[in-house]
């Protein structure tokens, strides 16, 4: 396991470090999660600075507790209150060392100086020694400055998560594990409103961007290297934005036209939604609610920069009384909330914010959800839920339920060979996603 840093970059020091360690505090002592944490932990950082800082920080959440057993063994005993950052500031020392190709005195000085930026200046002989005694007694570095990470925690999950995948998915458990702990592909959808995918994806060789379509998403392309959207082609155009290709699959799922009535719940940050729009010209508004006013505001800037349009509504998807007015939907996608344990690899800190008592909550929320949006469903209507999750609770087991409860609710196969379809991660390389579309009796 390794980041794909092959040098120190120049400009990145010591405030990088100190970021990535503030960022993993916030995350595991305070329950902030990363996608909050790090911008706020950044913010004053150059560019290349931050991308060091999140790639130091996701690969910490990564392989948390074998880190957290490396730093442990050096420590007298643990690093507690006003000192608590410097563990996190150790764990970021010791990434670097195992984990990245950056050299040794670069990450040790750097880091050491980076003390000094959380105020910590003298405990620097503190980090300096644990990262000496971790160096000595570390494999050899390859050409490339790799060392591997000891594998007597090769799960780098909780116990319960580990158990749970287990009890639902069998022997393809493992995989799961290991599919959580790689690094994502970056994968784009073609707005077809601008170009074919073709088309694209000759804009993307023509500016030294390697890439290959999805056999199923018809609008997804995987980069063979990420990059900055920046170096996009047409990205601020609206022409392409960033969505997994199994996240993709619900624009085909849904199986909706121009005529139709449609409405998307908990729709931030508004990629389905915006998916929908760019194939299809439909004939009524399309409506999309969001609980989270913040996330609205993400919701209007995608919009904004495709120049599309939707009527969103700020309310609670499961109280229908608050924002709709009484016309029937004729299709309705439901992005339910969810444990998120499909998309882990994204968003590592999930692992460690996410709570076994969470699933049972969350399964109760999803109910509650599906079964206030079936009122407004008009007979003879679908509708498609789906979940970034891998838990059977929230997934098989909630439709099962639903339809156990709905005599005018059945089940339509989505695939001639499967009536729900549950993508693991690393499926086609994409990530774990769950559907399934219901059909109200006339």
């Amino acid at each position: 396991m390794s980041e794909s840093n092959k040098s120190e970059s120049k400009g990145s020091g010591a405030t990088s470090r100190a970021a990535a360690a503030t960022a993993l505090f916030q995350v595991l002592e305070k329950g902030e999660s990363l996608s909050t944490a790090l911008p706020n932990a950044t913010a004053k950082l150059s560019p290349q600075d931050k991308r060091l800082a999140s790639a130091i920080s996701y690969g910490v959440l990564r392989v948390l507790p074998t880190l957290n057993k490396l730093v442990g063994a050096k420590l007298q005993q643990p690093l507690k209150g006003k000192l608590k950052v410097l563990h996190y500031l150790l764990l970021v020392g010791a990434y670097q060392l195992y984990c990245q190709r950056i050299k040794d005195h670069a990450a040790v000085s750097a880091t050491v100086e980076a003390a000094v930026v959380l105020k910590k200046r003298s405990n620097k002989a503190l980090i300096n020694g644990v990262l000496r005694q971790l160096l000595r007694e570390a494999p050899d570095a390859d050409e490339n400055f790799e060392r591997h990470l000891p594998e007597d925690n090769a799960h780098n999950h909780p116990r319960w998560l580990v158990q749970q995948f287990e009890t639902d998915h069998g022997d393809k458990a493992a995989s799961i594990l290991r599919e959580n702990n790689q690094h994502p592909p970056m994968w784009l959808r073609v707005n077809e409103r601008q170009f074919s995918r073709d088309d694209y994806m000759a804009q993307l060789k023509s500016e030294g961007i390697d890439a290959v379509p999805d056999t199923e998403a018809r609008n997804a392309i995987k980069l063979l290297t990420p990059c900055p959207v920046d170096k996009l082609p047409h990205f601020h155009d609206g022409a392409v934005s960033v969505q997994d290709r199994s996240a993709q699959l619900a624009a085909d799922y849904l199986n909706v036209d121009n005529s139709h009535r449609v409405l998307d719940c908990c729709a931030a940050p508004g990629g389905k939604l915006l998916h929908l729009l760019e194939r299809h010209s439909f004939d009524c508004p399309v409506h999309a609610v969001e609980l989270d006013a913040n996330r609205i505001e993400r919701i209007n800037e995608n919009l904004a920069r495709q120049q599309l349009s939707a009527e969103v509504h700020c309310a609670d998807a499961a109280d229908p009384s608050k924002w709709w007015d009484g016309k029937p939907f004729d299709r309705i996608l439901l992005d339910a909330p969810c444990s998120a344990t499909g998309v882990i690899r994204r968003h590592p800190d999930i692992k460690w914010l996410r709570r076994q008592s969470d699933i049972t909550e969350l399964a109760e929320l999803q109910g509650h959800i599906l079964n206030a949006l079936w009122e407004t469903l008009t007979p003879g209507g679908e509708l498609l839920y789906a979940t970034c999750s891998v838990m059977r609770v929230e997934n098989q087991s909630q439709i099962e339920t639903f339809l156990k409860q709905h005599s005018d609710a059945t089940l339509i196969p989505i695939e001639s060979d499967q009536t729900m379809v549950q993508i693991l991660p690393g499926d086609a390389d994409g990530d774990g996603f769950f559907y399934a579309r219901l059909k109200k009796a006339q």
